[in-house]
């Protein structure tokens, strides 16, 4: 029986939103809460900004800003009883989740997969699959 919480990472596109129809049902089979996860990448090259007309820190207030209005509208979409909580964390998508996945009070991790094949898959880092590899806890990729 899993008692730590369902791990969702999202980056709020359609596939993601899939996936969270899985992480409720894992979420009400085990009788846990769901942690709803997104990471905002932290602008780190002054040069790819110079014709904006703000600052990386700017950006990336703005970027957390959009992320937690997201959260926010899609916590009113959701009609459940589970208790839900919501992270949103700075830097590299993977090393994030990971931590978030390896912290000891995730049960499980439900992911989408955005189904790259071919040359794509091979050009992108696939952070699914890397969750996967590596995460202490068992992990469902969704499709």
């Amino acid at each position: 029986m899993r008692t730590g919480n369902i791990l969702w990472p999202t980056d709020f596109s359609d596939t993601a939103s899939h996936a969270l129809q899985y992480a409720i049902e894992m979420a009400n089979l085990y009788q846990v809460g769901i942690r709803i996860l997104h990471i905002v990448d932290q602008p780190s090259d002054n040069e790819n900004y110079m014709i904006l007309a703000i600052t990386p820190q700017e950006l990336a207030k703005n970027m957390e800003d959009a992320a937690a209005s997201k959260m926010h509208e899609l916590l009113g979409q959701l009609n459940t009883d589970l208790k839900i909580e919501t992270v949103i964390r700075h830097g590299d998508a993977i090393n994030e989740i990971l931590d978030e996945t390896n912290s000891g009070d995730i049960g499980m991790v439900v992911i989408a997969s955005h189904g790259r094949t071919g040359l794509s898959h091979f050009l992108n880092v696939n952070v699914a699959e890397t969750i996967a590899n590596k995460a202490d806890c068992p992990v469902l990729i969704v499709k």
